[in-house]
């Protein structure tokens, strides 16, 4: 009955976390009673747990803790993250998660951070979720996660259980995220890879079975995800055990005076129960071994190396056993390998008896003699003979293989084998067997450079001796070369090192001689001393401002954690009477904190939906009042988020507020430039504007090659203003499709398809994988699926562009309703629909256009482009540029119907050749040619547009041009199928 109490109440604390939590001091308390209750509640925590979980048992925490740690990532860290971190309270979430180093040594610790691997890589991987992956990848290795989770030799079934449930992705499964640096692949398994070695270290003194068998299902995993490699050369983005540990693991096996390190890595590797896995394992270490200087040679150095690692083999994985010798034979190794191969099987006869006999059978196969390649065939030459030279003089197993039915038909098919090289190595078997049998045979000609003769040579030399003979204590050269075990950088780094001190010893030499100071020209003009007290410092004004004893009576403004809150700031209908003055704060910190809390909320249930039309219209009828810094970029940024982010909602509301009489110029600009902006995000199109990108894309490459910030911030706004507004976005666009009838237009010169065809084509050039793509491509196997993220082909039809011009239709329906019925009126009572700030105003309805157009080359590839997007917005682009030319030829307006034409036809031809829109639409596309044509003709003519000239005419005769050619080319493919239905 106790027990159920607990659960009861801490079922209660699971369901007030899902709920709504008005205050930080209640989220503190319901925080503090589960992790009182287990011990793991800082001592410093302890004065907010109010309620104290009444109850005597121990809880199970692999029961009660995964929902607990689960309502923390879904719905408490998403709205409270950032002021649990302003107020220092963050670390007690974090103790769900990760326990601190003082609740190490508790049994609680263990079972809460199995728990919480678990939880975190089965929900939707956030920030935060990831910060903590990374935290517990720092401060639980394996090797003290392990001993947390068994504290007091605790090996319970169930704890094994989970153990062998531990996931091993962590780094994996955060999919193309930017991951920090302890979950990047190569060093998250890197680092795994140490502490598994330092785990079985610790082990191996008091080695037991279930101990044994644990690190055993440890192992399975490691060679399931792909952390031993076979392969001798691997970039750094490639993790590798061995590559890891290797250099550890020898120096442990040469202090391991009772054994128990390498008895304890022998029943490891013996107890996994897949003998692929062992064979992955074996491969892997092999691929690590020492590199010989030469594979056949003959000095101390190569012969010590030789039994250093075959002594390393037999350490590992014990004496060479005849049912696991198959990746001896499985494999194309070097010379050198079957020679530490054979050192190692030479310690047992048994094993190395079965190894000849297997040898000789894969030597002998007629497939291996036709198919094998060189390096395949030397290598089973070389480990045959090593094999027989291990054996005495006129033993009874060299006779029996010199006098193999098998070896003699062999012998033959690589005498008439057509490569001189692979017919070397029969005859050189066949000598060397029959020499080691106490007979003679001697082809000849061994003498000479080519056909392998030297190889055959070496190989000769070599097996006149033992390489097992040499002894370890006696040579000078056993390890590795001190050059070879440097790293490149170490060495590098050292001669630098080297040149700076000898130069800045120079430096100071000359300084003394000369007296010469380099500081003396930064020395200042000489000043008079002024009266005045010094101003103060930006240090001190920062001072002041957080000075709490001049801030008495003002009242904080409390950061806003919920949507809801975010819009009653910006939306506040009713000012309670004295908070007149706060309004300005309210309205900075909505500003401030709003991108920021709607990206958070993207993928965290309903809330962003049901806020998104609210903050809306909340935004952009936004105005500013009390010249708030940065008000116009950060309420852009905002209404921005709110299209990417949510675009079926927020899509529809501010298209249906864009056609409303109550706004500006300016807000209808934000309007646009939110719904380009966030199409462009939802299609990942870059966004060229520096001040518009959205958070996550906001890091510099490279900070250090940057200029000094006040300069960088001044010339990437220039280039910001220059190429990131619609109308720059736009001019790239229709820029690209000219270029594209260029190249399709110059086809039909003959003299430029001359040209063409002398001129020299560049060869393509390797281009540079960035990390992003690298750690992608090194993802593994099994990546937690991460939530799906709204396309903007399958929202562009639906939710963008077609409400917007049918919207578009109505409107300007009613407008010309309304103008028709004060015609009759004079001239003052007359309304009209184009007035300052109006959507028909030229400057509004250009903009409007160009949004359109991006919105449509943003769409390119939506299922309904051809079908209902572009015969709807190349009518529009018509029917607006004659009503341009019949309200007085505006140049804006027909510039901006024009490059949206152009954009459609190019994209028509781009997708399929026209065919949809020269069959289907023959009418219209006639028409776009006529309209076009007869503003081209009118243009060479001299006539002069008004709001022409400069750069507005360029782009007018430019855009002409190109939709006469885009006509042309369409035009002239179907032709010959097309109807016309005038």
């Amino acid at each position: 009955m106790d027990d159920d109490n607990t659960l009861a109440q801490i079922k209660s604390v699971v369901d007030s976390l899902q709920s709504p939590i008005a205050d930080l001091q209640i989220l503190l308390s319901l925080l503090s009673r589960p992790l009182d209750y287990i011990g793991l509640l800082p001592p410093q925590c302890r004065r907010f747990n109010l309620e104290p979980v009444q109850g005597s048992r121990a809880l199970d925490i692999a029961k009660v803790f995964p929902p607990l740690q689960r309502v923390l990532i879904e719905h408490v860290l998403p709205t409270w993250s950032t002021v649990l971190a302003d107020e220092g309270h963050l670390p007690l979430i974090d103790q769900y998660f990760c326990p601190d180093a003082f609740s190490f040594a508790l049994s609680a610790a263990g079972d809460v951070v199995l728990c919480a691997y678990s939880t975190l890589l089965s929900s939707v991987l956030t920030e935060e979720s990831i910060r903590l992956l990374a935290k517990l990848s720092t401060q639980y290795p394996i090797d003290r996660l392990y001993t947390a989770a068994f504290a007091g030799n605790n090996l319970s079934a169930r704890k094994s259980v989970r153990w062998d449930d531990f996931p091993l992705k962590a780094a994996n499964a955060a999919g193309t995220r930017d991951l920090p640096p302890e979950l990047e692949l190569a060093t998250y398994f890197d680092d795994f890879s140490s502490s598994t070695e330092r785990l079985i270290f610790t082990l191996s003194r008091s080695p037991s079975q279930d101990r044994i068998t644990s690190v055993a299902q440890l192992l399975m995993k490691l060679v399931n995800v792909g952390v031993f490699p076979s392969l001798s050369f691997l970039p750094q983005s490639q993790p590798s055990f061995f590559r890891s540990t290797l250099a550890t693991i020898r120096v442990r096996f040469k202090q391991d005076d009772d054994h128990n390190y390498s008895k304890f890595w022998t029943n490891t590797l013996i107890s996994l129960p897949s003998t692929v896995a062992q064979q992955t394992i074996f491969a892997s270490l092999c691929s690590s071994l020492t590199q010989l200087p030469s594979n056949l040679g003959v000095t101390a150095r190569d012969r010590g190396i030789v039994v250093q690692e075959s002594l390393l083999l037999r350490a590992m994985f014990g004496t060479l056993r005849p049912e696991s010798d198959a990746p001896i034979l499985s494999r194309d190794w070097k010379e050198s390998h079957a020679r530490i191969f054979v050192s190692w099987a030479a310690g047992a006869k048994t094993a190395l008896r079965a190894l000849l006999s297997r040898t000789l059978d894969m030597w002998c196969a007629p497939e291996h003699i036709k198919h094998s390649l060189l390096l395949r065939h030397r290598y089973v030459t070389s480990l045959l003979l090593l094999i027989v030279s291990y054996f005495p003089r006129q033993s009874e197993y060299v006779v029996s293989t010199a006098l193999s039915p098998s070896f003699v038909t062999a012998v033959g098919q690589y005498i008439s084998h057509l490569d001189n090289n692979i017919r070397r190595c029969g005859m050189l078997a066949a000598e060397v067997v029959a020499t080691r049998a106490g007979k003679n045979l001697d082809f000849g000609d061994w003498d000479g450079d080519a056909d392998g003769k030297p190889w055959a040579r070496d190989l000769r030399a070599l097996c006149s001796v033992r390489d097992i003979d040499f002894n370890p204590c006696t040579g000078d050269e056993l390890e590795p070369a001190t050059e070879e075990s440097t790293p490149t950088e170490d060495i590098i780094t050292a001669g630098v090192l080297d040149d700076a001190k000898i130069s800045a010893l120079k430096l100071i030499e000359a300084s003394i001689t000369t007296g010469y100071d380099s500081d003396d020209s930064l020395t200042g003009y000489a000043s008079p001393t002024s009266s005045r007290s010094a101003s103060p410092t930006p240090s001190e004004l920062n001072e002041m401002e957080e000075d709490p004893t001049l801030r008495v009576g003002v009242k904080k403004i409390p950061r806003p954690v919920y949507l809801a809150q975010l819009g009653e700031m910006v939306r506040n209908a009713r000012v309670k009477p004295g908070e007149e003055s706060q309004e300005a704060d309210k309205i900075e910190m909505a500003l401030n904190v709003a991108e920021e809390l709607i990206r958070r909320k993207r993928d965290y249930g309903t809330e962003l939906e049901e806020n998104a039309a609210n903050l809306i219209y909340g935004f952009t009828s936004l105005n500013d009042n009390f010249e708030l810094d940065g008000f116009e970029n950060k309420r852009q940024r905002t209404v921005n988020a709110l299209v990417a982010c949510c675009p079926r909602v927020s899509a529809a509301c501010i298209i249906e507020e864009f056609f409303s009489n109550q706004y500006s110029t300016e807000q209808r600009f934000v309007i646009l430039n939110a719904l380009v902006f966030g199409a462009r995000e939802l299609a990942s199109l870059p966004v060229h504007s520096a001040s518009l990108q959205p958070l996550n894309n906001q890091r510099t490459a490279f900070p250090s090659k940057t200029l000094p910030p006040a300069l960088h911030q001044k010339y990437l706004t220039a280039d910001g203003q220059a190429n990131g507004t619609v109308q720059g976005l736009l001019e790239g666009a229709t820029r690209a499709a000219i270029d594209r009838g260029k190249e399709a237009t110059a086809d039909k010169v003959p003299e430029f398809v001359r040209e063409r065809q002398l001129r020299i084509r560049t060869s393509p050039k390797v281009a540079e994988v960035s990390p992003a793509e690298r750690r992608s491509r090194a993802l593994l196997p099994g990546q937690t699926s991460q939530p799906h993220r709204t396309a903007f082909i399958d929202v562009a039809a639906e939710y963008f562009i077609m409400p917007f011009i049918n919207r578009f239709w109505a409107f300007l329906r009613n407008e010309q309703t309304r103008e028709e019925r004060t015609a009759h009126r004079d001239a003052l009572y007359r309304y009209h629909g184009a007035g300052t700030g109006l959507v028909l105003n030229p400057v509004v309805l250009s903009q409007f256009m160009g949004s359109l157009a991006l919105l449509v080359h943003a769409a390119q590839n939506s299922s309904q482009w051809l079908s209902i997007i572009a015969p709807g917005a190349l009518e529009l682009a018509v029917a607006l540029g004659l009503t341009g030319e019949a309200r007085g030829k505006e140049a804006s307006v027909l510039t901006a119907a024009l490059e949206l034409s152009l954009i459609v036809l190019d994209g028509c031809l781009e997708l399929d050749g026209g065919r949809s829109l020269g069959l289907e639409h023959t009418a219209l596309l006639l028409g776009v040619g006529e309209w076009a044509g007869k503003i081209f003709e009118l243009l060479e003519k001299g006539t002069l547009v008004e709001g022409g000239g400069g750069v507005h005419e360029v782009r007018l005769r430019r855009a002409a041009a190109g939709v006469l050619l885009k006509v042309d080319e369409l035009t002239s493919k179907w032709q010959r199928s097309m109807v016309d239905v005038r």
